[in-house]
């Protein structure tokens, strides 16, 4: 049976916290791998939690996107799919 590894920082699997928790965590790993002064081995743990993390709140994000779609009214009390848009940053992507 396999299981995500646990966060370092947590003590979580990514899949069980919050976004808003998975992005704190996500930060401060960026910060600490910026840093540079951990070791290889602590930094390659450090940015596989990371990419677990970074997977996570995509999925996260994706599924706010679906429900923001599914939720959208008619001025009638009907109900339609609009497709969601984010605005486009300055590079292209999505804005944070």
């Amino acid at each position: 049976m396999s299981r995500e590894p646990r966060d370092q920082g947590t003590g979580k699997e990514p899949g069980e916290m919050k976004f808003e928790a998975a992005l704190d965590r996500l930060e401060k790993i960026v910060q600490k791998l910026e840093e540079g002064d951990g070791s290889l081995d602590d930094s390659l743990k450090m940015f596989e939690e990371g990419v677990r993390l970074a997977r996570h709140c995509g999925e996260k994000l994706d599924a706010a996107e679906r429900r923001i779609e599914a939720l959208v009214k008619t001025e009638d009390g009907g109900s339609r799919v609009v497709p969601f848009e984010p605005e486009e940053g300055p590079e292209g992507g999505r804005k944070a």
